[in-house]
């Protein structure tokens, strides 16, 4: 079955340097500025429903030209002599429907001027932080006020606590 979701595809380096939270983690290490960048797009997945692909330069990491799944986040490190721009120029394309919108999150926004042409709707690194800051004032606010609604997770409210958490940590591998 296809999914016809929005997507949001992320300029992970973009993202790592535009936000002081991730900056400053990527002075002691990239590796750790990467991981909880996948951390908060995990949770904004789970939270907008969009679907959400992190691009990065593979010039920083090796194995050029990867994909995998961290989180329930698509990543994609670039192939050689490709720039997270042009990888998400060529996703784009890919992902093009008339179903779906294409949100890209990026600082690049003159090297992503021929998806904008085509439709693509640009994010930048400061209105991402804000919108995954606002989703997470909600859900702690929802948590609080125990106004999370069963109607959405009916199955996840008949499971015991520690099966629900197990599940939980299942979701976020």
């Amino acid at each position: 079955m296809a999914d016809w979701r929005d997507v949001l595809l992320v300029d992970g380096y973009n993202m790592i340097g535009g936000w002081p939270e991730l900056a400053a983690l990527s002075q002691i290490g990239m590796q750790e500025a990467r991981d909880r960048l996948m951390d908060l797009l995990a949770d904004y997945q789970a939270y907008s429903g969009r679907r959400v692909i992190a691009v990065f330069d593979a010039y920083r990491v090796p194995g050029l030209g990867r994909s995998f799944v961290q989180g329930k986040v698509q990543v994609f490190f670039t192939k050689e002599k490709e720039t997270a721009d042009e990888c998400i120029e060529r996703l784009v394309g890919e992902f093009s429907n008339r179903r779906r919108q294409i949100y890209v999150a990026t600082s690049d926004l003159v090297e992503q001027h021929i998806i904008f042409a085509q439709g693509a709707l640009r994010i930048s690194a400061r209105e991402l932080h804000l919108e995954i800051e606002e989703n997470q004032k909600q859900v702690k606010k929802a948590i609080e006020l125990g106004s999370i609604s069963s109607t959405r997770h009916s199955l996840g409210d008949k499971l015991p606590p520690d099966v629900r958490s197990k599940l939980e940590n299942w979701r976020r591998q």
